[in-house]
């Protein structure tokens, strides 16, 4: 009930008593609740309103799909018509991720891990004597104050 826990709603009931009184309050609360029926009514009527003026094709039109989160949840993720979860099952990111690394540092693509019978115990990024590919692991060294660091134009 709009996230109201029942120590507030004593706290509320309390402060209600204190501002109107126990002559007033049942009043007030017959008022508020005519007021918020009156309203729901109201906005009821204007659902209904549009609807008619809409036509017969928007008859099972719902006011809450104009919610962005509501609509995106409701025509991209529920509904599979762009067949959005075979792209998404079949993309695996860290596969994406090397080809890519590999492409940069200009190396060739490593041939996919199940098709070859031999299987690389270690890592190339662990590997002491290969020096074509850095081991990760390693701190990188300081450059010395002469020496600048490499400058990139395309990142600024």
């Amino acid at each position: 009930m709009l996230d109201i826990g029942p120590l507030e709603l004593v706290a509320l009931v309390v402060l209600a008593v204190l501002v109107f009184g126990p002559d007033k309050l049942p009043k007030v609360i017959r008022d508020v609740s005519q007021f918020i029926r009156k309203i729901r009514e109201f906005s009821d009527s204007a659902k209904e309103d549009i609807r008619s003026e809409l036509g017969p094709e928007f008859k099972d039109f719902e006011f809450e799909d104009l919610n962005p989160k509501t609509f995106v949840r409701k025509h991209v993720l529920d509904s599979d018509e762009l067949g959005l979860k075979e792209i998404r099952n079949g993309f695996d990111l860290r596969k994406e991720m090397a080809e890519v690394a590999d492409a940069v540092h200009g190396r060739e693509s490593d041939p996919p891990q199940g098709s070859s019978g031999a299987s690389n115990p270690t890592p190339p990024s662990l590997s002491k004597g290969d020096s074509s590919t850095p081991d990760l692991l390693r701190k990188r060294e300081e450059p010395s104050r002469e020496e600048r660091p490499p400058f990139d134009s395309d990142a600024t």
